[in-house]
């Protein structure tokens, strides 16, 4: 059965890595202009236990280039770690920032925290045209803002979602992280989105993104997703489905983020989020099991088979392994040796996959000190 199924995996591997290719050159890449950006600009940073990663974050906002007229605001959100005290340090050096401490509390019923944080930070800034949402483990090139309010009037959007480079240093991160840009330059036909502007192909990276204000809040914004845990794809097709235009972007050039600095903070975080990936069990199971049967059998087949068996697989293996190479060179994450692991990231993306939804039944899914509600 898997023999004569090899063929058939293994040009869907070549296939889906010509995609990546394809996606690769249609991708829209921000870059900033001379000239100052005068409009009023504010930048959101919803912060909880986040005292090791804030200071970089803000220091990186706080030395933007080119936006004059910005405002920076930090929602400590009930904190324990001593976050609040790195805000309002430099709040003390820099009035452009401004930090709101909330109490230690779980959010109001139907909402996810950091959706109510965000929600907040954005009634605070009714005067602002330009509303940024910043993950506070987030690191900015000097003219990353510039560059993205430039790209979301030069084409007329009303959201840009640019996506930043991954930094990945435990072998578990570097297995498990890459996959977040290689998974939708591999799967989204980018070109049709933008065209298109189809909800269903939504594409975004709640780390980094930035809204014209007036549409964020004739969609809904934060208060339109606030049960959502997926958030970011959440926000870009409530955005699309109230007819604004949204643009996903390379952001690896102006920014970038290490989100979890050890396995356990890792798989806590994805565990937190994957089983509302593919619309449901069944679609979770589908989609895992295409992918094993891509870029996991064919390694199987090179090892194992003999013959056309064994050229098939190796096929299959370096189709894989060249997808993940070329979006590694197109985002500025490491190329080799770690593509050549494809396979055991995909591995280790499904055993994430049945933990999420191992914990999801049992209602024991935690981020940050709360438990997610089912």
């Amino acid at each position: 059965m898997v023999r004569r199924l090899l063929p058939a995996l293994a040009v869907g591997a070549i296939a889906l890595t010509a995609h990546a290719a394809w996606n690769r050159r249609v991708l829209r890449r921000p870059t900033p202009v001379d000239t100052d950006i005068t409009e009023s600009i504010a930048v959101h940073i919803p912060a909880r236990n986040e005292a090791d990663a804030l200071g970089d974050a803000l220091a990186s906002v706080q030395r933007q280039r080119g936006i004059p007229q910005t405002t920076i605001h930090v929602l400590d959100d009930g904190s324990s770690d001593g976050t609040a005290e790195v805000a309002e340090r430099a709040a003390a050096d820099d009035p452009r920032v401004r930090v709101t401490r909330a109490a230690d509390q779980a959010p109001p019923p139907g909402w996810l925290g950091k959706n109510f944080a965000c929600a907040r930070l954005a009634e605070s800034t009714p005067d602002a045209s330009v509303l940024v949402f910043m993950d506070a483990d987030v690191v900015l090139q000097p003219d990353a803002i510039n560059a993205l309010v430039h790209q979301l009037r030069s084409e007329s959007a009303d959201l840009v979602a640019p996506y930043p480079r991954q930094d990945a240093v435990t072998w578990l991160e570097r297995l498990v992280q890459p996959l977040l840009a290689w998974s939708w330059m591999t799967t989204v036909p980018l070109g049709v989105a933008h065209s298109r502007q189809w909800a269903s192909m939504s594409v975004a990276n709640g780390q980094l993104l930035v809204f014209d204000a007036r549409a964020y809040r004739q969609s809904g914004g934060h208060a339109a997703v606030r049960g959502e845990v997926i958030e970011d794809v959440a926000l870009m097709r409530v955005v699309r489905r109230a007819g604004h235009r949204a643009l996903t972007v390379d952001g690896s050039h102006i920014a970038s983020c290490r989100m979890y600095c050890c396995a356990t903070d890792l798989i806590d975080g994805y565990t937190k989020s994957a089983w509302a990936a593919f619309s449901g069990i069944a679609g979770s199971i589908a989609v895992n099991g295409l992918l094993l049967g891509i870029y996991v059998v064919p390694v199987i087949g090179a090892v194992f088979g003999r013959g056309s068996t064994r050229a098939w697989g190796v096929a299959g293996y370096a189709a894989g392994v060249g997808g993940r190479v070329v979006v590694a060179q197109g985002t500025g994450e490491r190329t080799f040796p770690d593509a050549l692991a494809h396979p055991a990231s995909i591995l280790a993306f499904t055993a994430i996959n049945g933990v999420s939804w191992w914990r999801h039944l049992r209602g024991s899914t935690q981020w940050k000190g709360r438990r997610l509600a089912g």
